[in-house]
């Protein structure tokens, strides 16, 4: 969740200003007035923020994606502004308190003072959770193992936050506040430690709609998977009775496999398929189980009941975006279609384009799969594939990418070398040698 961290030394009368500042810059309706406001709020530590963006997306931190991200982050905090009751006629100061209570992560004003004032006495039980929420996510377990041993009831306690997590979550780095979103390298030490101090496995949280597990979050995390340890930490939930097969427990209602496909990790969802997770055609299309997909198919190719023909094309989307090309090819023959989108946004190879799927592509072009189809967000085969060179994983060979996409009939728009020159973060060498693919199929200056 998007939260600001509170300040250890702000007192409640500081925050209190905050909400009488913000007030009068939205009574004076001077737009000046609350985007220098949100400036304000855009402290060092968001500068920090911008330096751990920078180091996940694998790109250099110049001072034109400094003032980049710092535009979009202001720009969210107007917005927020502005769709608040602070946008409405005579908005009143305890509009302004929830508004900053809200940006902390709390669900209201009293909360959060309560909060506030807790922390500043030092050694309340809300404060020993703060300190064990950053042990967590600093990898400092033999802070974390005094502070269990000093007070055995704190591994039972929750964040006043909105989510209201138990400290087992914190290891998820999944919906807890946005900059406690960190994982250490000894994350899987830290989650035995209290695991074996009697936290509940299976404790939810409210965060996505609610019915959140540690299992659910962790499984369904970039920062595990980026640190290297989602594995071992799924394993470890599991071997100490976390349950798999609940709806919901990695947010908005859903499967936890289909929680995984849906946030981009593919790879805990074939490893919780190899561990027993309850596939569907769908979700074992995407965790790369072709043995399973097929036992959703009579031998004259027809479907079983147990199967709807929506799950055959939604499956087939997941597999083009996680590179079960074995399964696209099978779905292929069975009726997966190569425009419908499914309601995922995107075609087959618009997915497989982004993900830099290479074989997946080939064959996808070779049945006809159409370039200039557009995704929900306006763009083609080719514009999608512009938007992952810039967003997606830095390693994705996206040149030889777009030699197949041209080299197959996809069309250039106008200004697309200028887009290229303007892109922050890739080297220039290889903006160079797209340029010159670009060139050569057509594109001008």
């Amino acid at each position: 969740m998007k939260a600001r961290p509170l300040s250890p030394h702000a007192s409640l009368e500081q925050y209190k200003k905050q909400a009488k500042d913000l007030l009068k810059a939205c009574i004076s309706l001077d737009a000046g007035a609350i985007r220098a406001l949100a400036a304000q709020w855009f402290n060092a530590y968001a500068y920090q923020e911008v330096e751990t963006q920078a180091r996940l997306q694998g790109v250099a931190v110049s001072q034109q994606l400094r003032e980049s991200i710092q535009r979009e982050e202001l720009d969210r905090i107007e917005k927020s502004i502005r769709a608040s009751k602070l946008s409405k006629p005579d908005p009143k100061l305890a509009d302004a308190q929830f508004f900053v209570a809200r940006v902390h992560g709390f669900e209201s004003w009293p909360k959060f003072a309560k909060q506030v004032q807790v922390l500043q006495l030092g050694n309340s039980q809300s404060a020993r959770f703060e300190a064990a929420a950053d042990a967590i996510i600093s990898g400092d377990i033999q802070t974390l193992e005094r502070l269990l041993h000093n007070d055995p009831q704190l591994v039972f306690a929750r964040s006043q936050r909105t989510h209201n997590s138990p400290l087992l979550h914190y290891v998820a780095a999944n919906g807890i506040e946005d900059f406690r979103q960190k994982t250490p390298r000894n994350i899987v030490e830290i989650a035995k430690v209290l695991l074996d101090a009697g936290a509940d496995v299976n404790a939810e949280s409210n965060a996505y709609d609610g019915g959140c597990t540690a299992l659910g979050l962790a499984a369904t995390s970039a920062h595990p998977e980026r640190a290297g340890v989602q594995d071992a930490l799924v394993q470890t939930l599991l071997e100490h009775g976390a349950v798999m097969d609940k709806p919901g427990i990695g947010g908005n209602r859903r499967t936890i496999l289909e929680a995984c496909l849906a946030n981009g990790r593919g790879k805990a969802a074939k490893f919780l398929a190899s561990r027993g997770a309850r596939l569907t055609l769908e979700t074992a299309a995407g965790a790369g189980r072709l043995d399973v997909v097929e036992t959703f198919f009579r031998e004259d190719g027809s479907l079983e009941p147990t199967a709807a023909k929506e799950q055959v094309q939604r499956g087939f989307l997941w597999a083009c975006m996680y590179g079960r090309h074995d399964v696209v090819e099978f779905l292929l023959q069975h009726g997966a279609d190569l425009r419908d989108q499914a309601n995922m946004g995107a075609t087959g190879l618009h997915w497989a384009v982004g993900s830099g799927h290479f074989s997946i592509i080939e064959l996808l072009l070779k049945r006809g799969a159409p370039l200039e189809e557009i995704n929900k967000w306006g763009g083609t085969v080719l514009e999608h594939g512009g938007w992952a060179f810039v967003n997606g994983d830095p390693d994705i060979d996206f040149v030889s990418i777009f030699e197949m996409l041209l080299a197959a009939g996809a069309k250039i728009q106008d200004g697309w070398l200028a887009w290229l020159n303007k892109q922050e973060g890739r080297p220039a060498a290889t903006k160079a040698r797209i340029a010159e693919v670009l060139r050569r199929y057509g594109a001008v200056t």
